[in-house]
């Protein structure tokens, strides 16, 4: 065992330190390397191994970006369900190891396991019961007034109610992750305690979304778990310009079905052009019934119609039925002079 200095040796070494008979070690910073760096200017961070970061920032922000547009949709949702204006948004977008997510929940809470086919392993989406009872209280007539929040596990009933809500989030969710990749959520299991729920090891990665909702004068948060592993199979279509790009580029065919069905009900104004011609102020002040106006238009050419002021065919003047009608001869293309 080293020895351990008296009051009176501390004394006597730092007044040698300060006379100069002893000199202070100089630390020198290594730094191993394959290829030789500048020592002097090298950027050295702290790095814990028990908290590896394996979602790049640009991800994370793609991550918050998508799920903002989750919450704008579930605050509608829920909005539209209660009859009451319901204010949804994300609070805060991190990683961190399951087991940190696990210890800073509260107990009991509505903890709900969600399966996202076709992707593997299991989600969590976690509901604080200072925003679930009100939520209750709501939907069976109250007023929130004076509600207690009772610090027990939902009853049957209560389940049921709450389902309601958070079916309505994961169709918004749906929603959101549809310019990512198409994905069906569904809840396979609710716990009221989370420390009984294991759906992967402490120490694995997690991306939680943090969102906090507001309903009068009641206000609770809700997390979204995302385990690595689950989305690490389309981890590299979360990067900020590509996630961009997909969503543009993404049609679904009952979305081009549905626009192209609405559409052709939509009304258009058609014009079939006569003539065209050319006369003064004065002639047009003194125009009144039976006078003619000449133009160089012979009756038996074509004449253009128009589509909401747009030229688009060729045709030909008639009658059908004993009712004046044009007959279409052909479309006029961009090389067309008429």
């Amino acid at each position: 065992m080293a020895d351990v200095l008296d009051q009176s040796e501390i004394d006597a070494l730092l007044a040698a330190v300060d006379s100069g008979k002893v000199e202070e070690e100089e630390t020198t910073l290594q730094i191993f390397s394959r290829h030789r760096r500048d020592l002097e200017n090298v950027e050295v961070r702290p790095y814990d191994f028990k908290r590896p970061e394996r979602v790049s920032k640009d991800q994370m922000r793609a991550l918050q970006t998508l799920h903002e547009g989750f919450a704008r949709n579930f605050g509608a949702s829920l909005s539209g369900f209660l009859r009451t204006i319901v204010e949804v948004k994300v609070a805060n977008c991190e990683q961190m190891t399951y087991a940190e997510f696990i210890s800073g929940l509260p107990n009991p809470t509505s903890f709900n396991l969600i399966e996202a086919k076709p992707l593997e392993g299991q989600l969590c989406l976690e509901i604080s019961p200072l925003i679930i009872y009100p939520i209750i209280d709501r939907l069976l007539g109250g007023t929130n007034s004076e509600l207690f929040i009772p610090q027990r596990p939902m009853t049957l009933i209560e389940t049921k109610l709450i389902g309601k809500v958070t079916t309505r989030g994961l169709t918004a969710l749906q929603e959101a992750w549809a310019g990512i990749k198409q994905l069906d959520f569904s809840i396979v299991a609710t716990e009221s305690n989370p420390q009984l729920v294991q759906i992967v090891p402490p120490n694995e990665v997690v991306v939680v979304i943090g969102f906090e909702l507001k309903m009068s004068n009641r206000a609770g948060t809700m997390n979204l778990c995302i385990p690595y592993n689950v989305i690490e199979p389309i981890m590299e279509d979360l990067a900020s310009q590509s996630w961009f790009n997909t969503a543009k580029s993404v049609r679904s065919p009952e979305l081009a079905q549905n626009i192209e069905r609405t559409l052709s009900r939509a009304a258009v104004t058609v014009t079939g052009l006569l003539a065209e011609t050319t006369i003064t102020v004065g002639d047009l002040l003194g125009l009144s019934a039976g006078d003619l106006i000449v133009t160089e238009r012979s009756a038996h050419e074509p004449i253009t119609i128009y589509v909401e002021n747009q030229k688009r065919f060729l045709a030909n003047i008639g009658q059908f039925r004993g009712i004046r009608a044009l007959k279409v001869l052909r479309a006029l293309g961009d090389s067309d002079r008429v």
